[in-house]
């Protein structure tokens, strides 16, 4: 007789799950951006090599409605018609302010760093994507006067710099599709910290994960339309890419690095996302069998260091004060 399926202990462990993604745990929110940098960080090689067949707004357009469809039942599961109203009550306005930008902000983000991909290598997207590490602080300085913390600066320049001895980019030409990376930097630096705004006003991070989602496959729908070929046989011979890109990144880590800016707030969670380039070189190293060298070493050694700068200076000041 065969074992009755555990279903009220796969009730439990979900429960439980749902309780500690919406807590207002630091730690939580920091092992939720991880998780959100890790999934970034090994999408990049989707994202090239699921443009074999297809043009980049095409594979933008499928990726993100995957990414909408994977994101769905956790709205109609756990933030319900009825939790949207109450949240969104008498602040319609100020919600449709802020998921605009935030959709957008995504959408030209993506774009750029999609259309980069066929002008120029991963390796030199991977280093100029990382540029929205110093641009959040300067943005939120000096656009919006919000006052730092001091330890942000050195942990951004030694982000940057780890970034430089990562990605290796001595040895590569810079090319055309390198400003496009830098354009496409900007507007990931917008989308952090609009994200913050409206994650600090409105508790619906899945819902929010919903709607930029759509807004981002929209937008690229209608570019491929004007731009490109939409042959289905070709987006096939893509799924994997397409699945990987939309359900992993595009569903997963969008809705994870909205829980994660609940309780951190942008400045420092950008330092945490320049992760991104660590995780792929670590992942190049265990999956490909690319050899780690000093460069990349010191590289992934100075993000770490930023990273812990950023977020163990200020509770050390707490406690001393």
């Amino acid at each position: 007789m065969t074992a009755p399926f555990p279903f009220n202990l796969i009730e439990r462990v979900f429960v439980w799950f749902v309780d500690l993604l919406y807590s207002r745990n630091k730690i939580v929110s920091l092992i939720c951006l991880l998780v959100c940098t890790f999934i970034w960080g090994t999408t990049f090689i989707a994202q090239d090599t699921g443009m074999d067949n297809i043009g980049p707004f095409t594979f933008n357009t499928v990726r993100f409605f995957v990414g909408f469809l994977a994101v769905a039942p956790f709205v109609l599961l756990l933030e319900r018609k009825e939790k949207v109203r109450k949240q969104i009550k008498n602040k319609s306005n100020k919600f449709y302010k802020l998921i605009i930008p935030v959709g957008i902000f995504l959408f030209l983000g993506t774009v750029f760093q999609q259309v980069s991909l066929v002008y120029t290598n991963v390796a030199n997207s991977a280093f100029f994507t990382i540029f929205y590490v110093p641009m959040v602080p300067i943005i939120i300085y000096f656009l919006f006067s919000k006052k730092l913390h001091w330890s942000i600066w050195p942990s951004v320049s030694a982000c940057v710099i780890g970034g430089y001895f990562l990605s290796d980019i001595s040895n590569a030409d810079i090319r055309f599709g390198d400003s496009l990376v830098l354009i496409g930097a900007l507007f990931w630096a917008l989308h952090i910290i609009y994200i913050g705004k409206i994650i600090d006003q409105f508790d619906l991070p899945f819902f929010i994960a919903l709607l930029q989602n759509l807004i981002v496959a929209v937008l690229s729908f209608l570019l491929a339309v004007l731009f490109e070929e939409i042959d289905f046989s070709k987006i096939k011979l893509e799924t994997f890419e397409i699945l990987y890109a939309g359900i992993l990144s595009g569903g997963v880590a969008f809705a994870f690095q909205l829980f994660g800016q609940r309780n951190i707030s942008a400045a420092p969670a950008a330092i945490v996302m320049s992760l991104e380039g660590v995780f792929a070189a670590i992942a190049a190293w265990i999956i490909l069998n690319q050899i780690l060298e000093l460069n990349n070493i010191i590289g992934c050694s100075l993000i770490l260091g930023g990273i812990l700068l950023s977020q163990l200076a200020p509770i050390y000041e707490k406690s001393y004060k």
